[in-house]
C-alpha cells in the first residue's frame, strides 16, 4: 500500500554530502535572489518507514499550480513533479532547444520506456524527474523559463547545476558540451486515478527495472 506524500521535515541522522549539496543548492538559490524569480518549491516527504522499504509514493498532482514545481522524496532521492505550461510543452519541441541536446531523442536508458518520449513523461503537462546530476550527484537548480535571469546563456531554461555547470531542459534532456553525460533519470511511476502520481511503481502491464539506467 502506498503512503502519501506528507510535509513532514526530513530524515534526521547525520547529514550526508548529497544532504548538503541539496541544502547548498537551496541556499545558492535563496541568496541569489532566484526564490523570488520561480514558483515555490514546497517539499514533501513520506514516512521513514517508506523511505527504508523503497515502497511508492503517492502525490495529488491536482494541486500543483501550472508552472511551478514540488520535491517528494523517494528511496532517499529528491523527485521533481513539475507541471508544464504549454508554453514549456512547446519550447520542448522546438528545434533551438533540441538541436543543442545530447540525447535529444531519449536514446540512452535514463527513463522506463513508457517515458522515451519528446516529453520524458507519461502525461506531457507532467514532468517527474530524479533531481541529482548525472554528473557527480549534485542537486540542480529549477529555471522554469528563459525570460528569466538565466546563469548562463545559449539556454531556454529548465534546471542547472551550480556545481559544475550541467544544463537540462525542462524534460531532463541534457545539454552537449557539458560535464553531466546523461539525461535526468526518470523513476517507476504510473497514475493511479487523473490525478495521483505514484512514484516507486510501474503500470501494471510493464516491469521495468529502475537500477537498468546507467548513471544517477
Amino acid at each position: 500500500m502506498a503512503n502519501s506524500a506528507s510535509t513532514t521535515a526530513p530524515h534526521g541522522g547525520e547529514p550526508s554530502r548529497r544532504d548538503f549539496l541539496f541544502i547548498a543548492s537551496a541556499t545558492v538559490a535563496a541568496v541569489g535572489g532566484v526564490a523570488t524569480l520561480v514558483p515555490l518549491i514546497d517539499q514533501m516527504n513520506p514516512d521513514a518507514s517508506t523511505l527504508a522499504a523503497g515502497g511508492p509514493v503517492d502525490v495529488d498532482v491536482s494541486k500543483i499550480q501550472e508552472g511551478s514545481q514540488i520535491v517528494v522524496r523517494w528511496r532517499e532521492r529528491p523527485i521533481w513533479i513539475y507541471h508544464r505550461s504549454k508554453q514549456a510543452l512547446d519550447m520542448l519541441q522546438n528545434a533551438k532547444d533540441t538541436s543543442l541536446l545530447s540525447d535529444p531523442n531519449s536514446e540512452e536508458p535514463q527513463q522506463p520506456p513508457y517515458a522515451q518520449n519528446w516529453h520524458r513523461s507519461v502525461k506531457p503537462e507532467y514532468g517527474v524527474l530524479v533531481g541529482i546530476c548525472t554528473h557527480l550527484g549534485c542537486i540542480p537548480l529549477f529555471y522554469p523559463n528563459a525570460s528569466q535571469t538565466t546563469p548562463v546563456t545559449n539556454w531556454i531554461g529548465g534546471y542547472f547545476c551550480p556545481c559544475h555547470g550541467s544544463k537540462y531542459d525542462a524534460a531532463g534532456r541534457v545539454y552537449s558540451g557539458v560535464p553531466a553525460p546523461y539525461n535526468l533519470p526518470v523513476p517507476p511511476y504510473h497514475f493511479t486515478n487523473d490525478t495521483t502520481v505514484r512514484i516507486g511503481e510501474n503500470p501494471a502491464s510493464n516491469a521495468w527495472n529502475f537500477d537498468s539506467i546507467k548513471q544517477l
